[in-house]
């Protein structure tokens, strides 16, 4: 008999591809009682000028962040899921996601938007989610419809 995924990793980045993977991850959880582990990665190449990191800049990104998750947090434990956990991390949000985060976290699968906010990135280097598949040590999922399974693109 085939094993259930125990914990779930979902990236959010604000885009609405990652919010379709999010809601889907939420019901999958739910339905299969496993953990959920909602998480931000900050691009610190984004963020970054020529003389470091602005303080100001910084703060904001990190209070921004922190409204993302308790939001999402709180979408999850409002839909049931009974084990959730915020992560927020530093770094190349692909690299950070199929490797450090699913292993730290011992995710089994991972539920991907299938595009998110970096077109410039996607254009040049390739999609996170194409990373994520190529890389993740663990099943990766591709979202690309809510919940009804109907496209919103």
């Amino acid at each position: 008999m085939m094993k259930e995924y125990e914990v779930i990793l979902s990236p959010v980045d604000g885009s609405e591809q990652s919010e379709l993977a999010f809601k889907k991850a939420v019901h999958v959880a739910k339905k299969i009682n496993a953990k959920l582990v909602i998480a931000h990665v900050i691009d610190t190449r984004a963020i970054q000028t020529p003389s470091g990191f602005e303080g100001n800049f910084s703060d904001e990104i990190i209070r921004q962040t922190k409204v993302m998750m308790d939001y999402h947090e709180k979408i999850a434990r409002d839909h049931g899921v009974k084990d959730v956990e915020t992560v927020v991390d530093y770094g190349s949000p692909k690299i950070m996601i199929a490797k450090d985060l699913a292993v730290k976290n011992h995710a089994d699968l991972i539920m991907i938007g299938a595009t998110g906010l970096n077109a410039v990135e996607r254009l040049f280097i390739g999609s996170i989610s194409e990373y994520v598949i190529r890389n993740a040590p663990c099943d990766v999922t591709v979202v690309r419809t809510d919940l009804e399974n109907y496209s919103k693109f």
